[in-house]
């Protein structure tokens, strides 16, 4: 099909986008996820506001929000790539940290008396012993969000993104060929998330094996 290669091109922007937002959105959960469990009351409560404003919103309001609404304050400029990786991240980051939050709170409290028994600081016990066994538990649910985060991207040829589903709109409407080709782009999404879904199986039987 002679559409393919544009297609193609749309999915790298696709991945591109969702690779390095779902990286940041893990790294903003992890931390977020901290600060909830934190015994500091304002930064608890920091972390609870933003977990709940990002849950509370439909994603579509928070990427405007960032691409039409910060832009309109001529504070920072941002182009429509960088607002939608922030979007994603922003929100993502703030279902991992409930998912993050789970995990640890799973743990057997057990563990980290043991652990500070022989001499371990609270950052020792949660790199070593906390995270590692949480991870595991987690990887499931992180799978999950992930993969909800990934179809997300499809909202972004909103604001403009070459993405996968920007392509399609416009070789849907270039060719006449609406049928094919989001067909097509709804058989790639399945190829993208059924390999992502193997791709965390491999992981996680890997973690069980240690």
């Amino acid at each position: 099909m002679e559409s393919l290669p544009i297609l193609a091109k749309g999915l790298q922007v696709t991945l591109y986008i969702f690779v390095i937002a779902i990286i940041l959105g893990f790294l903003i959960g992890l931390v977020v996820a901290l600060l909830r469990l934190a015994p500091i009351k304002i930064l608890n409560w920091i972390a609870k506001v933003y977990v709940d404003a990002i849950r509370g919103t439909p994603f579509i309001v928070q990427l405007f929000f960032i691409y039409f609404g910060l832009n309109s304050l001529h504070i920072i400029s941002l182009n429509n790539s960088a607002a939608g990786i922030i979007t994603v991240a922003i929100n993502a980051g703030a279902y991992f940290a409930e998912i993050i939050r789970a995990g640890i709170q799973s743990i057997d409290k057990g563990q980290t008396e043991a652990a500070r028994s022989i001499g371990f600081t609270a950052s020792q016990t949660m790199r070593h012993i906390i995270l590692p066994q949480a991870f595991r538990r987690m990887l499931p649910t992180i799978t999950n969000q992930s993969i909800i985060s990934l179809k997300d991207t499809s909202l972004l040829s909103v604001i403009g993104i070459a993405d996968l589903t920007q392509q399609g709109q416009i070789q849907a409407s270039a060719t006449f060929e609406a049928f094919k080709i989001w067909l097509t782009v709804g058989v790639i999404y399945f190829i993208v998330i059924y390999l992502l879904t193997l791709l965390a199986n491999f992981v996680e039987r890997r973690f069980e094996l240690r």
